[in-house]
C-alpha cells in the first residue's frame, strides 16, 4: 500500500475510535449507571464534560505539534485516549467515570487536529481530497453506529467492552504511528498564548458545553446561562486579546483567506444542521415510532453506508464541477435531505426511510470531504497548524450548537402544542429548522473564486516548483 493510502488510513482508525466513542455509550448509560450505584440523568455529565474536555483542548493541538513535532503528539494522543479508556471500563464511582472521561477528552482534543494535521503535512496537495475521504468518514460513521454497538455489547457482553475495546486499536494505532508517520514540527515554534489558551478554553468551553446541554433539562437553566454568557464574554475577550498579540492561540487573522472563511463560515452553518442528526433521528425512531435501540440504530446506519459510497466519487466530482459549485450546489441537496426526514411517520415504509438516509448520507460526506479538503488549500505550510486548531474548534462548537438548536425545536414544538409526551409529529418542525440552517451555507459558498481549491481537484497541472508542504 503506498503512503498517500496508508497515513490517510492510520489517521481515520484512530479518529472513528474518537468519533464512536463519542456516542457509544449513549444507549448503555442506564447500565453503567446501576452497575456504578448513579442515576442515568447524572451519568449524562459524563457525557458533557467529555465535550467540554474536547473543547477546551483543541486551541492547544497546533502549537503542541509544533513544537513537538506531529508523530509524537499523535501517538502521546492516542495513548491519552486508550488510558482514558481503561479508566472508564474500571470506574466504580460517578466520580472516577467523569474523571476518565475527561481524560478521553484530553486525547481526542490532540487527536483529531493533529490527525489533519498529519495528513495536510504528509501528503501531496494533488492526493489530498482522497485523503480527506479517510478523515471524514469516521466523524459520520462513528456517531451513527455507535449507539447500536454500544447497545449490542451492552446486551450481549458487558458494558466494560465498549472501553475495553479500545485498548487494542490504541496499541496497533501507536506502533502504525511510530512507523509510517513522520515526526513533521514547524523549524521555529512561536511562543505559546498561555493568556490566550485560557479565554479561549473558556470561551469554547463555555459555549461547547452550555449549547449542549441547553435545553435538555440536566442542569439548571440559570447555571447553564451562566456557561453561556462566560463563554460569550471570554471569547469576545479572545477576540481582543487575539489582534493585540504576534502569535494567538487560534489565529484569527486566517479569516482573511477567502478559501478558509468560507470552508470554516459556510461549514459551521452546514455542520450545525448535520450535527442535529445523530440527536435527533434515534429520538424519532426510538420515541415516535416505538422502535427499540438496537433497531434504530440499524436504521440509521444506512446514513453511515451512504459515506462509504461517496468515497469511490468525490474525486471524479470535484474534478469534473470544482469545489465552488460542489460545495454550494451540495449544500442545497444535502440541506435537502435533512429537511426530507420531516416527512417521517410511523406508516412510511421503512425501505423508504432507508433510502432517504442512504442518498442523504452520501451528499453529506461530499459535503464534509470537500471542507475539509477546501479548509487548507491556500494556506501557507507555517500556518497549517494554527488553521487546524481554529478549524477544529469551530467544527465542535457547530456540532454542540446543532445539537442544543435540535432539542430547543422539538422543545419549543411540545409547548406550543401543549403535549405532555413526544410524538413522531414533534420532530417534523426540527428537522425542517436544521435543515434550513444548512442550506445558508449555499450563498457563503457561492462567492467562492470559480478556480477556488483547482489544484486539490486536479483541474490545473501541477506546479513546476517544489510546492512540499512538510515544515522542518
Amino acid at each position: 500500500m503506498t503512503r498517500d493510502r496508508l497515513v490517510p488510513l492510520i489517521v481515520a482508525v484512530a479518529l472513528f475510535m474518537e468519533n464512536m466513542d463519542s456516542t457509544v455509550i449513549s444507549t448503555s448509560l442506564p447500565a453503567i449507571a446501576a452497575d456504578i450505584g448513579t442515576s442515568p440523568l447524572a451519568l449524562k455529565l459524563a457525557v458533557t464534560c467529555y465535550l467540554l474536555s474536547l473543547a477546551i483542548f483543541i486551541p492547544a493541538s497546533g502549537w503542541t505539534a509544533d513544537r513537538f513535532g506531529a508523530r509524537t503528539v499523535f501517538r502521546a494522543a492516542i495513548a491519552v485516549f486508550v488510558i482514558g479508556s481503561i479508566g472508564c471500563a474500571f470506574a466504580s464511582s460517578l466520580t472516577g467515570f467523569v474523571i476518565a472521561r475527561i481524560v478521553q477528552g484530553m486525547g481526542g482534543a490532540m487527536m483529531t487536529p493533529v490527525g489533519r494535521l498529519v495528513l495536510v503535512r504528509s501528503i501531496d496537495r494533488r492526493a489530498l481530497v482522497g485523503a480527506m475521504v479517510w478523515v471524514t468518514m469516521p466523524a459520520l460513521v462513528g456517531p451513527v453506529i455507535g449507539p447500536p454497538v454500544g447497545g449490542f455489547i451492552t446486551t450481549y457482553f458487558a458494558w466494560h467492552w465498549i472501553f475495553l475495546i479500545n485498548v487494542p486499536i490504541g496499541l496497533v494505532g501507536i506502533a502504525l504511528v511510530s512507523r509510517y508517520i513522520e515526526n513533521i514540527r514547524a523549524e521555529k515554534p512561536e511562543p505559546f498564548d498561555f493568556i490566550g489558551m485560557l479565554l479561549a478554553g473558556l470561551g469554547v468551553g463555555g459555549l461547547a458545553f452550555g449549547l449542549s446541554v441547553l435545553g435538555l433539562d440536566y442542569l439548571p437553566w440559570w447555571f447553564v446561562a451562566a456557561l453561556v454568557g462566560i463563554g460569550a464574554v471570554a471569547t469576545a475577550a479572545y477576540v481582543v486579546h487575539a489582534r493585540r498579540t504576534p502569535a494567538p492561540v487560534l489565529d484569527l487573522s486566517l479569516f482573511s483567506v477567502p478559501t478558509f472563511r468560507a470552508s470554516v463560515g459556510g461549514g459551521f452553518l452546514f455542520r450545525v444542521g448535520v450535527g442535529a442528526i445523530p440527536f435527533l433521528l434515534p429520538l424519532l425512531l426510538q420515541l415516535g415510532f416505538k422502535l427499540t435501540p438496537f433497531q434504530s440504530g440499524l436504521i440509521t446506519f444506512c446514513a453511515a453506508l451512504g459515506a462509504m459510497t461517496m468515497k469511490a466519487a468525490v474525486t471524479a466530482i470535484l474534478r469534473q464541477f470544482g469545489f465552488r459549485a460542489v460545495l454550494t450546489v451540495n449544500a442545497l441537496v444535502s440541506a435537502a435531505f435533512l429537511a426530507a426526514c420531516a416527512a417521517f411517520t410511523a406508516t412510511t415504509p421503512i425501505p423508504v426511510i432507508m433510502a432517504v438516509l442512504l442518498v442523504g448520507g452520501f451528499f453529506r460526506s461530499l459535503e464534509f470531504t470537500s471542507l475539509g479538503a477546501m479548509t487548507y488549500a491556500d494556506i501557507e505550510p507555517g500556518r497549517v497548524g494554527r488553521a487546524t486548531s481554529l478549524a477544529s474548534v469551530a467544527q465542535q462548537l457547530a456540532l454542540s450548537s446543532g445539537v442544543a438548536i435540535g432539542a430547543l425545536a422539538v422543545d419549543l414544538t411540545l409547548r406550543i402544542r401543549g403535549h405532555t409526551e413526544i410524538t413522531a409529529s414533534d420532530f417534523a418542525p426540527a428537522f425542517l429548522f436544521v435543515g434550513a440552517i444548512s442550506a445558508l451555507a449555499a450563498p457563503i459558498f457561492w462567492r467562492l473564486p470559480r478556480d477556488a481549491g483547482a489544484e486539490l481537484a486536479a483541474r490545473t497541472p501541477a506546479p513546476t516548483e517544489p510546492s512540499d508542504q512538510r515544515v522542518g
